[in-house]
């Protein structure tokens, strides 16, 4: 049945909120943060601040308006940000030179046992190149004090370093070698530091899952408790603090960027991204990898937390890695126990020992708080300042549907028992006691309540258990297929991203109630924004041992040794997980790579619809052209992955064309084999390719065929090469799915894709986009 009441109340948030917004908007003087994308960087001599001021005073028509209306001044690639008016966009739109203005979006954000999990023990570990990979994060910050990022027996940063830290009372160490922060909308709350100190937790978390030190007795409240650490502690770490609590804004990210090439980080970590698909030219963190890209820097990114819905996914370009999130072994539960012996166990990181003493039991429906606008449709849901305070003090409150406690507790309840069957597969930790359990579940605790003179109850300590169908993709991950290129398989692959343990903000709420006094050091909690870093660690430990090998390279290895997953649990199959779940041991020792370089990715963007002016857009380069690339498939880009959109009532016929390069036994031979459901066949010629030395490159055919399909769910196969010694075993999934007439590609000039508005739910997993996703 419809939550009616619920429902009824977010629309009408979400009509005010547009109201608001389109108020804001009307206000054409009202300066905002716009991106200005000149392209190439001149060559020789250029000073990047000297002439963007020069060229903002020419349009603004004083010096010292320009001073104040300059932001960034970008020097990696030819473009700033800068405070405009709409008068003032229309005009540097229109100014030979300048290739686009962008407006300043606002994006979201998006171990003890995770990384044993995917069988990276500790044995695997520290690696003495490591000292020389830093992995940049885009994020909230970081906590340096913090006992994960205290690596006493590192040595100086590598030669190459040129970053620094900044901000008052923010100092850097042998881990933590770099620290910028950056708010071009000079917006700040109460517990905001100006400094890359991090207030949120969220990017404290991501770091130490990359490359945060060993830990032995981390825990959560005792939950989870062993030893936590990153994939790579031996590695370094630089924050880039582009994400506030309002969110992380375009100009930021691409300053980030900026500096992170600058500074020379080999891998940078962005767990974040944009709620509605954007193209390529106006995706900041598409622009700005593509440029990390140019030097030799691989993009790890969360896929987001949009899920299980298709066309989901994001940051979809394909010379980023995406990451979704999966499930490891264990999951985290708590009971309830009513006062008639019935037991009901729910998903819950439940930190609160009630001792076993029951307490009186009332349904949220009969609490309703009138005078706040309350109804029994209403306060069954426990909504936040809908609840009668009067009948909720020292009760445990059954509610109808999964929030955030916050409503019980605020009313001074003591605890909550949540019925929702929409989330099943990963916990949350809350305020106060509290599980959720199955709808089914709840209807029996209801009918106890309504039937028992004085109903009680109580909630018990958290527990965790093994989770024997690991792994599996969560439901909140985002889903394929690729909104802007159908013919680019995405998610690229997956990795741990539900219930992880990682560092924490000790100023930052442990859970999802963002009043939570409490302070931790260490937190659970689940997202592709979890998922990324496990990606971002497993890329630095490949950049390691290969650190002469390219993004591409890398990306290649940890795509094609990917553990398989278990398709009968998936019935989106590579939409949910891509090539499958990393695999850091085997990704140093892939045999061949699909290597891809900027000239592969220019015809690429070409071919897509792309023209010479917004390909060097995301270039910055004035010598990339697409004056001789016909419109067409992306079936020759060299991928690890193959991808095949069929539009409806048209017969399954694709020709690929990939080339491999050889980075394992010189004197090898390889031999491929194919696998494919019944509705479609795959040939691959030649099916054997013999090397006689590494770094030799050879070249092959894949056709795909088959009869005409409509409306039909994705189906998958799998192309094999493996080596004349089974020492190497290369695998590249196939995917076959069916998209309407003219959705084969999607050029930039006339877009086929509208977002949607979102509610975004309470505290940290707001941020995250779980709670209250769509």
């Amino acid at each position: 049945m419809a939550k009616k009441g619920l429902i009824s109340l977010l629309c009408s948030l979400l009509f005010a909120a547009f109201l608001l917004n389109s108020t804001n908007a009307a206000n054409s003087n009202e300066r905002k943060i716009h991106v200005v994308y000149m392209g190439d960087r001149p060559k020789g001599e250029f000073s990047a601040k000297a002439t963007h001021h020069s060229i903002l005073t020419s349009v603004l028509g004083s010096s010292s308006s320009a001073k104040e209306s300059l932001v960034y001044s970008y020097g990696n690639f030819n473009g700033f940000a800068a405070k405009l008016t709409e008068e003032e966009v229309k005009k540097f739109s229109e100014m030979d030179g300048v290739v686009r203005v962008i407006p300043n979006h606002i994006l979201q954000l998006h171990t003890t046992r995770s990384w044993d999990f995917l069988g990276f023990s500790q044995d695997n570990v520290g690696a003495t190149l490591e000292a020389d990979v830093v992995i940049g994060l885009l994020d909230t910050g970081i906590w340096p004090e913090h006992e994960s990022f205290n690596s006493q027996n590192l040595g100086d940063p590598p030669s190459k370093w040129k970053g620094t830290c900044q901000g008052a009372s923010f100092t850097c160490n042998r881990k933590i070698i770099g620290g910028r922060y950056y708010n071009s909308e000079n917006q700040y709350f109460d517990n905001d530091f100006k400094s890359p100190r991090d207030s949120e937790g969220h990017g404290t978390h991501t770091s130490s899952t990359a490359a945060g030190d060993r830990v032995p007795g981390a825990s959560y409240y005792g939950l989870a408790n062993g030893t936590a650490r990153g994939g790579v502690p031996g590695a370094r770490i630089a924050m880039y603090k582009v994400c506030w609590s309002f969110g992380c804004a375009t100009a930021d990210i691409l300053a980030a960027f900026d500096d992170a090439i600058a500074d020379g980080v080999d891998i940078i970590s962005v767990s974040l991204g944009s709620d509605f698909p954007l193209f390529y030219d106006e995706d900041p963190i598409a622009i700005g990898a593509f440029h990390a890209m140019e030097y030799g820097i691989l993009t790890s990114n969360s896929a987001g937390n949009s899920g299980p819905w298709p066309y989901s996914v994001s940051n979809y370009a394909p010379w980023t890695l995406t990451v979704a999130a999966s499930t490891i072994d264990r999951k985290f539960i708590a009971k309830a126990v009513l006062g008639n012996g019935q037991v009901f166990t729910g998903l819950s990181i439940n930190s609160f020992e009630l001792l076993g003493n029951s307490y009186p039991l009332i349904w949220g429906g009969d609490a309703a708080n009138y005078s706040a606008g309350g109804s029994l449709d209403l306060s069954k849901y426990c909504i936040t300042g809908l609840l009668n305070s009067y009948k909720v003090e020292g009760k445990i409150v059954y509610c109808e549907t999964l929030w955030d406690g916050t409503g019980v507790l605020e009313a001074n309840g003591v605890g909550t028992i949540m019925a929702d069957d929409e989330i099943t597969d990963f916990a949350f930790n809350y305020p106060l006691p509290a599980t959720q359990i199955s709808s089914s579940d709840g209807k029996k605790v209801l009918d106890y309540i309504r039937t028992t003179e004085n109903p009680t109850a109580t909630i018990l300590l958290g527990e965790t258990w093994k989770d024997y169908m690991a792994p599996y993709v969560v439901s909140f991950s985002s889903r394929g297929p690729n909104p802007i290129t159908p013919d680019i398989l995405k998610p690229d692959l997956t990795a741990p991203g539900v219930d992880i343990l990682a560092a924490w903000s000790p100023v930052a709420p442990p859970s999802i109630d963002g009043e939570d006094p409490r302070s931790v050091e260490y937190n659970i909690i689940s997202g592709t924004s979890m998922s990324c870093p496990h990606a971002s660690g497993a890329a630095a430990y490949v950049k390691a041992a290969h650190p002469d090998w390219s993004p591409a390279a890398i990306k290649s290895a940890l795509m094609t040794t990917a553990t398989v997953m278990d398709s009968s649990k998936h019935e989106d199959l590579e939409f949910a997980y891509g090539s499958g779940q990393i695999n850091p041991t085997d990704a140093i020792n892939p045999g061949l790579v699909y290597d891809t370089n900027e000239a592969d990715y220019i015809n690429f963007l070409c071919k897509q619809g792309y023209n010479t002016t917004t390909v060097r857009l995301i270039t910055g380069d004035n010598s990339s052209v697409c004056t001789s690339t016909v419109i067409g498939r992306a079936w020759d880009l060299n991928y690890p992955s193959f991808s095949l959109a069929v539009e409806d009532g048209t017969p399954i016929n694709g020709v690929f064309t990939r080339t491999v390069t050889n980075v394992g036994s010189a004197n090898s031979t390889y031999t491929a084999w194919a696998y494919s459901p019944a509705d479609f066949y795959i040939n691959v010629e030649p099916q054997v390719l013999s090397f006689s030395a590494v770094g030799e490159k050879k070249s092959y055919t894949v056709k795909v065929t088959g009869g005409s399909i409509a409306q039909q769910k994705i189906t998958s196969g799998a192309i094999i090469w493996t080596d004349n010694y089974q020492q190497y075993e290369v695998r590249s999934p196939v995917v076959v799915y069916n998209v309407l007439p003219g959705y084969t590609y999607f050029p930039p000039q006339a877009s086929k894709i509208q977002g949607k508005p979102t509610f975004q739910g309470p505290s940290m997993y707001n941020r995250n986009g779980i709670l209250g996703r769509k």
